[in-house]
């Protein structure tokens, strides 16, 4: 079930005539507002919007499936577009960004593969991006939330070395006093 309905985005044909302006990302703007005012619905609402104005916008789409998973809980449509998203990325390389894109895209990936059950796959999503953004606190916060252990400080060692122990108990140590 689609929410455009609810919206601002669809209240009258001279509203419409405003969201046609609106640029991708103005779109996304408004989406993550709503997401940080845990607002789905609307959010949902905006995206869809978007995605008409701009079906093949990777950031669109990406955001479009991340939620048309979240919120229309059609969980293989969701992946795909994200999917969709990462491929068109991926295959301009030149795209303005795109070390700057890749991990957001790979954060809704994850999320849309986490709605559906998939976690094994949301975790290796959530690793893709951490690929291009190795402190990327979104994605480190979402493996965190699926019970995903961050990377040793020096990944070449084993976790249990007595430096990466050190390292490790020092640098938490050091973002508690940055949080507190």
């Amino acid at each position: 079930m689609d929410i455009i309905g609810s919206s601002e985005y669809n209240s009258d044909s001279s509203s419409m005539d405003q969201v046609k302006k609106m640029k991708p990302l103005e779109y996304i703007r408004d989406v993550n507002f709503y997401l940080t005012q845990g607002n789905y619905e609307s959010a949902y609402a905006v995206i869809q919007a978007a995605f008409i104005e701009y079906p093949d916008d990777p950031y669109v789409l990406s955001f479009c499936g991340y939620l048309q998973a979240i919120v229309g809980k059609r969980y293989r449509s969701g992946v795909d577009k994200c999917t969709k998203a990462i491929e068109i990325v991926e295959k301009n390389e030149e795209t303005l960004g795109s070390e700057l894109l890749l991990p957001i895209l790979y954060l809704n990936l994850g999320k849309a593969y986490a709605a559906a059950g998939r976690r094994t796959s949301a975790i290796i999503a959530f690793s893709q991006g951490l690929h291009y953004d190795p402190h990327h606190a979104a994605i480190l916060q979402d493996m965190k939330k699926l019970g995903m252990r961050t990377p040793p400080p020096i990944p070449f060692l084993d976790r249990s070395n007595p430096i990466n122990i050190f390292l490790g108990k020092a640098l938490y140590k050091k973002k508690k006093q940055k949080q507190g």
